[in-house]
């Protein structure tokens, strides 16, 4: 564990060290804060809670969290530098799980500098913070399951144009797969799979979440799929190291 937090903790420093860093934070905030204040009718709703906040988040996840991982494989291979990071003394699943650590501790805190929703809900209002804790909760989830299906799509290609579209493509299917119109094209045409497909979908997880209700399950789930995704990106490296 002490080499994971190693490659952790290089990655992150990698983050702060380009421009990287500050352009996702700010476009973060900037669409968050537009959304939910503007989009989200935020002031006209006349409730003290996040809601607007959360409605939001996993879809601006969608498109900030694929720019984030599709260097993270990409770039090592292009650049040459992925036979220099496995020959160190270490594991690949050690390196996966590092780099995977250090994109989530990012996303962490962008999320952590979003205090200010929660200071202004408090300020006009009553709000249940711990429904608002769980959403946040729910929001670090997301993000890590995001972040594993983006991780493995770097793995699969040098190019992070590719790695990008294939992320965003593959976290829309889980993030829509609970959508009604989804839900009811399949339950008439392969009814099995609308089951399936509604039992795999990420967002509906996320709403038990945004209601202060965690659930076992959810967790079992979010770990599942996290962990599934990371085996997946072991995988993908060993495979395709030599490209």
């Amino acid at each position: 564990m002490t080499k994971t937090l190693v490659v952790a903790a290089r990655e992150l420093r990698g983050y702060f060290a380009t421009p990287v860093a500050t352009v996702f934070i700010v476009i973060f905030l900037v669409l968050q804060g537009a959304l939910t204040f503007n989009l989200g009718q935020f002031f006209d709703r006349g409730q003290a809670d996040l809601n607007p906040f959360f409605t939001f988040i996993p879809w601006v996840f969608l498109l900030l969290i694929p720019a984030i991982t599709m260097r993270l494989w990409a770039e090592e291979r292009r650049l040459g530098t992925i036979e220099l990071l496995l020959t160190l003394p270490i594991t690949q699943g050690e390196a996966v799980l590092g780099k995977f650590l250090a994109a989530w501790a990012f996303c962490a805190i962008a999320l952590v500098l979003t205090f200010p929703f929660v200071i202004a809900v408090n300020i006009l209002g009553s709000p249940d913070n711990g429904v608002i804790a769980s959403g946040y909760v729910g929001c670090l989830l997301v993000a890590g399951a995001f972040l594993s299906v983006g991780a493995a799509m770097s793995a699969v290609t040098r190019n992070q144009v590719i790695a990008f579209v294939l992320a965003v493509a593959i976290c829309f299917v889980f993030a829509v797969a609970s959508n009604p119109i989804v839900n009811d094209f399949l339950a008439h045409n392969v009814p099995a799979l609308g089951e399936f497909t509604r039992r795999l979908a990420v967002i509906d997880r996320f709403t038990d979440f945004t209601r202060g209700i965690i659930e076992l399950r959810d967790l079992i789930y979010f770990a599942t799929f996290i962990g599934f995704f990371l085996f997946l990106n072991t995988v993908l490296v060993d495979q395709r190291k030599a490209d």
